[in-house]
């Protein structure tokens, strides 16, 4: 069976709203701040649990997320051992005959920003979200990722440049998703920070 690596990507230090977030969203063991995290997207879903078993057999570390659909499956694995996480990364990949430079370079698919929102706006997407709330008068920052993996190092990378609030975020199926609020110049150093990030990340452009 062929297997597409479409999103591998380490996230250093998770920070303080991604790590609660993951913990109160995912349903495996939970990671503290401060710890690295390592996501992996392939493609089939399916394939995702031979490589949480090759992470788990060759590493200490522990998976919060694993997520399995039929065209995606989605991997998280966390220690506060940074590397102890590149090493099942490494794992991963010598288990895929794959190389981290096969993975699929993220794409923005949305990125916008909404200023002052309304009061029934905020209302319509705290009612929706597992994070913070969104106060009227705040701004909020709209992200979509493809692969959808990578939104995750995005809102890590955003948190760490800007006092900002994560109001949802998910990893995974066809697009990532993001949405961050806060105030304006907040939320503007975050947009940058995210855009950046994942600028930085080499990889394979698939053709359309």
């Amino acid at each position: 069976m062929a297997i597409a690596l479409r999103t591998f990507v380490i996230l250093d230090s998770l920070q303080p709203q991604l790590a609660s977030f993951i913990g109160k969203t995912a349903r495996g063991f939970l990671p503290l701040p401060g710890m690295a995290s390592l996501f992996v997207e392939i493609a089939p879903g399916i394939a995702v649990n031979r490589v949480t078993d090759v992470a788990l057999k060759a590493t200490t570390v522990a998976p919060a997320i694993q997520v399995v659909e039929r065209a995606f499956g989605l991997l998280e694995v966390h220690d506060a051992d940074q590397g102890a996480v590149r090493s099942a990364g490494q794992a991963i990949l010598a288990d895929l005959g794959l190389e981290e430079g096969q993975r699929i370079k993220p794409r923005i698919a949305t990125n916008q920003v909404i200023r002052a929102i309304e009061p029934y706006q905020a209302q319509i997407i705290n009612r929706d979200s597992f994070g913070m709330m969104i106060l009227p008068g705040d701004s909020l920052f709209i992200l979509e990722t493809e692969p959808a993996g990578y939104v995750a190092y995005a809102a890590n990378e955003a948190e760490k440049a800007a006092n900002v609030k994560l109001v949802e975020v998910r990893p995974f199926g066809a697009f990532g998703r993001l949405w961050m609020s806060g105030t304006e110049s907040e939320i503007d150093s975050a947009r940058a920070a995210a855009i950046a990030a994942l600028e930085g990340i080499d990889g394979q452009t698939p053709s359309r």
